[in-house]
């Protein structure tokens, strides 16, 4: 019975480092997804250390390819001073995913106010002009949310640019996409989005870090799990002299 729950735990381990690998794709995968987004949404989060949380994932991301090298190594070897080493790797990383998983709440917090403070200065920053880096930002949010103005389209009245075209209408950005011949003119409410980009900008913002914390806290359960069946293979090889490696079948490593 005790040898069967053993080679359980070794094919499981050995299982488990396969899944790191793969882990430590989509970790990597999430974290440069972060860095991507927040790359057209930085004129409106101005806090760069909200980025911490997707440098972290990246590292642990790449770390895990390391640690489902020596998992699996040291699980077919039966070496005990590597399965204490892939333990208390598996340990630290576990940690820094925890930290990780805190760090996204911390600054989930802070996605409102930091979009709150910013996105008027942005909105005030708008000259029309494409190669202008604040106006195509806006342009971008816009299109790609269905938004228009801060809070509606009359937040447009109240910047820099609506008083100095003076042709009562907002970028066309704001124009529904089904509108072919909008011409973005605030006489015609129905052709343009309705809605407003702060509560869109902040809820996108949150939905992103809610993937790395949801990633972390997954990939944080399987590394558990990877230490709880490493902890066992390491106690059944010192404590059973009737312990078989699980590929020679009785020859100690």
């Amino acid at each position: 019975m005790g040898q069967c729950g053993i080679t359980s735990s070794k094919t499981v381990l050995v299982f488990l480092n396969l899944i790191f690998w793969a882990a430590a794709g989509i970790l990597c995968y999430v974290g440069a997804y972060v860095f991507i987004t927040y790359d057209d949404y930085d004129h409106f989060f101005e806090d760069v250390y909200t980025l911490i949380p997707a440098v972290v994932i990246i590292a642990v991301g790449t770390l895990l390819f390391i640690i489902g090298l020596i998992g699996c190594c040291a699980t077919i070897r039966e070496s005990r001073c590597g399965l204490a080493t892939f333990v208390i790797i598996l340990l630290l990383v576990f940690i820094t995913e925890v930290v990780v998983v805190v760090l996204g709440y911390i600054y989930r917090a802070k996605v409102e106010d930091e979009v709150d403070h910013s996105i008027r200065k942005v909105y005030n920053a708008y000259n029309g002009t494409n190669p202008d880096a604040a106006s195509r930002a806006i342009d971008y949010v816009q299109r790609q949310l269905r938004c228009c103005g801060i809070r509606n389209s009359s937040d447009w009245e109240n910047t820099v640019w609506f008083k100095e075209t003076k042709n009562n209408s907002v970028p066309l950005s704001c124009c529904k996409a089904t509108i072919s011949n909008c011409t973005g003119s605030l006489t015609r409410p129905m052709d343009l989005y309705s809605e407003g980009c702060e509560a869109l900008v902040v809820k996108k913002l949150q939905e992103i870090m809610m993937y790395v914390i949801w990633a972390a806290l997954a990939f944080a359960t399987i590394q558990l799990l990877g230490m709880l069946c490493a902890c066992v293979v390491l106690c059944r090889r010192s404590r059973d002299p009737a312990y078989e490696l699980l590929i020679t079948g009785g020859t100690y490593a």
